[in-house]
């Protein structure tokens, strides 16, 4: 592990400069090159921050709403949402404001979170930490080509961000399973206020998201299951007591299945009302009447684990 510290100065004197080519190869070839911190901040498409690994007591607004960061001719782009991600501004994100590397500091001025800057230290060839001494914190960042980004993990590491990206979730297919009361809920939704709290609607097919009678509500949560990477558990806990479970899967970005446990029924909902989350927070598409936070940031998760209850 090595901490990139202000650029290298390679001094040659006039006697090596006079000497032939193959020799200052020869000897180039024996020093452990040291990449500048330029090429180390853009030797990949994309830094996906992995927030649940941050630690200190601080914080800086703007990578504690980013998904993904990218660093690309001295402009600072983002990705704060999940859905869409992969398209937004060819994949980077928005652009969120500038970055220099000249001093051996990484440098960012974000457009709305001002200057802040970043200790570098590299811990593996695709793994970064970023430590900024105001806030005392330290951020991970995991590097990847565009062509080989992991959305898997993004979309289930993530999940109740992902959750939280659209107005209502409508159900869109049931296949299998007994009847049970869940036949009845329709719309779903999962709000950022305190990443606990869903709300749900009877209201017909045809009901328009503004007019959605969000006439049930409770606390949510998600688990890891053991030996799966690509699976949650979902639950729903009712105000009334009723208590609903699921295992939770992603189809694609405005697409999910949730499998009903005890009626053994395959739900598919859809997201309707996609919340688009810029550099500011400001939410620039929402027409739900549920209370949304502007400063959205996300959390550090720690799931409880469960096993799979039925195997299909």
């Amino acid at each position: 592990m090595k901490t990139l510290k202000l650029l290298f100065t390679i001094i040659i004197t006039g006697t090596l400069l006079s000497s032939c080519t193959t020799i200052f190869e020869e000897s180039f070839d024996d020093y452990d090159y040291q990449p500048s911190l330029e090429e180390v901040v853009s030797e990949y498409d994309l830094w996906y921050v992995d927030y649940h690994r941050t630690s200190g007591n601080g914080d800086i607004p703007f990578m504690s709403r980013a998904f993904t960061l990218s660093f690309n001719n001295g402009i600072l782009y983002a990705n704060n949402n999940i859905a869409d991600i992969g398209r937004t501004g060819r994949g980077l994100g928005i652009d969120v404001g500038t970055y220099n590397t000249f001093n051996g500091l990484l440098e960012t001025d974000h457009d709305l979170d001002g200057a802040n800057d970043f200790d570098i230290t590299i811990i593996s060839n695709n793994e970064i930490r970023l430590y900024n001494y105001r806030q005392n914190v330290n951020y991970y960042l995991i590097g990847y080509d565009a062509n080989n980004f992991d959305y898997d993990k993004l979309f289930y590491e993530n999940i109740e961000y992902f959750l939280q990206e659209y107005d209502a979730w409508k159900k869109t297919d049931a296949i299998g399973g007994v009847a049970n009361a869940f036949d009845y809920e329709n719309f779903l939704a999962f709000t950022p206020d305190n990443i606990t709290t869903f709300y749900s609607s009877q209201d017909g097919f045809g009901t328009d998201i503004d007019s959605i009678d969000w006439s049930y509500i409770g606390g949510y949560e998600v688990f890891d299951v053991t030996g799966f990477e690509d699976l949650k558990i979902l639950t729903l806990n009712y105000d009334n007591g009723d208590i609903e479970e699921f295992e939770l899967s992603v189809i694609n970005d405005s697409k999910i299945n949730l499998y009903h446990i005890n009626s053994e029924t395959t739900y598919e909902f859809s997201g309707r009302g996609f919340v688009q989350y810029l550099k500011s927070e400001k939410i620039v598409k929402t027409t739900k009447d549920v209370v949304r936070n502007n400063n959205r940031k996300r959390t550090k998760v720690k799931r409880e684990k469960k096993n799979r209850r039925n195997l299909k």
